[in-house]
């Protein structure tokens, strides 16, 4: 693992619009690896991805000891299942990097490559994406590592199993297709990503080489969305028409007790919004060595599998965890909801969106019937979902309100800071006095649209 030290930005006498240091401002299309840690309101910030997703207890409880001793100690899981530390310094970034070194992580340089987080265990897995993954990075190792390549250009590996990724959008999909062929696609998610070819794993790695080489001779930040698809069809002539087996989604949500086929049992949790304390993240851990956990599997969706628990142990596990500020029962209304880090742990944030999300889910349950996401930006950018959804945008003026739309997007009404509370009770009043039998909250605000909504927000 090479590492290099991080440069902040010189520009000390430049600010924003909103009079903030130059430093601060996030770029767009960056990616905090550790090797390049991103300035925020809170320190630096590092996003880092094991190989396979995967760690024993000890390096977890490594990385969670490092993240409170250099870092401002608390860690976040991405919606990808990756995971970010904060609070750090430049100088120590460099000792982090040390101590992930001594508890013998890996985290490949180049692209993150995203795989099934069961993978090796499922025994409903088609094949196995951590093998896939090593053979991408060992046969096209200078092509991943080509600085012509986006910073965040995306590739996921599915293997298939109980827990699919056909939710994650990448550029390049590398999808299990039996136990001797994979589908190669590019440019969404596992119904919208364009299939380009089938066929044994060299095939398949020669296909994710050409396609690599594209984007690189394309120029610097170019993505999959880029490639033009006659030059596409070009190179793949047999890409339409063809049949394939799409990814598979999880059925359930991550976090609970999960029995496999073969009979054991993994347990899923998920940190409050994807995040946790270092000091809680140990403790739990802690707890889980006693109860003979073996492994750690970081899976999308903002959590993690424990591994190895024997099943009598799990229900104990489950109160444990939740003590500790760790979802680990299905249906909480937490998982409906995404968030940001917010203000006090980003520079670009003008609300604290967890402390938002505590209060919405105690005033207004009528959100939370699971048909929605509510998306809570504390600016434009969107970093936390890059889906539509019910979002609710930060600025200096106060609050954006989208319907079924990106943080980016125009907002269909503005909330004055002072009434956010107020607005949000009067939006899911008008929710339950509207909703009619068996309609969902979702399909209500679409039925009510912009202006019903606005009516219902200016009422007194």
């Amino acid at each position: 693992m090479s590492i290099k030290a991080a440069k902040a930005s010189d520009r000390t006498g430049e600010a924003d619009l909103h009079g903030r240091p130059a430093a601060k401002m996030r770029r767009r299309g960056a990616c905090p690896a550790l090797a390049a840690p991103m300035p925020t309101g809170d320190g630096l910030l590092v996003r880092l991805r094991p190989t396979g997703g995967a760690l024993t207890l000890s390096q977890f409880g490594a990385l969670a000891r490092s993240t409170a001793a250099h870092g401002n100690g608390i860690l976040e899981i991405t919606a990808r299942g990756n995971l970010q530390i904060r609070g750090l310094r430049a100088e120590t970034v460099r000792q982090l990097a040390a101590d992930i070194e001594a508890a013998g992580i890996t985290v490949p340089d180049g692209p993150a490559i995203e795989t099934s987080p069961l993978h090796g265990i499922d025994p409903e897995e088609l094949s196995d994406p951590a093998a896939m993954e090593m053979a991408l990075r060992g046969t096209l190792r200078y092509l991943l590592a080509s600085p012509r390549l986006a910073p965040k250009l995306s590739l996921v590996v599915d293997g298939g199993g109980s827990f699919g990724l056909s939710t994650l959008s990448a550029d390049i999909r590398v999808v299990a297709q039996s136990h001797t062929d994979w589908l190669v696609a590019i440019n969404g998610d596992g119904e919208t990503a364009t299939p380009v070819a089938i066929g044994p794993p060299k095939a398949a790695i020669s296909t994710v080489g050409d396609i690599l080489s594209l984007l690189a001779d394309l120029g610097q930040g170019r993505r999959a969305r880029d490639i033009d698809l006659t030059l596409l069809r070009a190179r793949f002539p047999a890409m339409d028409g063809m049949q394939f087996i799409p990814s598979r989604a999880a059925g359930v949500p991550l976090a609970g007790s999960h029995r496999l086929e073969d009979g054991k049992t993994i347990l899923g949790l998920r940190p409050e919004f994807g995040q946790m304390r270092a000091s809680d993240l140990i403790a739990l851990l802690d707890l889980a060595n006693a109860r003979h956990a073996t492994a750690i599997r970081l899976a999308p969706g903002r959590g993690f599998f424990l591994i190895g628990l024997p099943a009598d142990t799990v229900p104990a596990m489950q109160i444990a965890a939740a003590g500790h500020g760790f979802a680990a029962q299905p249906g909480e209304n937490s998982e409906h909801i995404a968030a940001c880090a917010g203000a006090g742990a980003c520079g670009s944030a003008f609300y604290e969106t967890r402390a938002l999300a505590r209060r919405l889910i105690a005033t207004a349950p009528a959100l939370f019937d699971g048909s929605l996401t509510l998306h809570l930006s504390g600016c434009a950018k969107g970093c936390a979902h890059a889906r539509p959804a019910l979002t609710l945008t930060g600025s200096a003026e106060g609050y954006g309100l989208i319907l079924n739309g990106l943080a980016a997007d125009q907002p269909d009404e503005r909330i004055a800071g002072g009434r956010i509370d107020f607005a949000i009770e009067r939006l899911a009043r008008a929710i339950e006095d509207n909703k009619g039998a068996g309609e969902s909250t979702a399909a209500c605000l679409t039925r009510l649209g912009a202006t019903g909504v606005s009516k219902a927000l200016r009422q007194e």
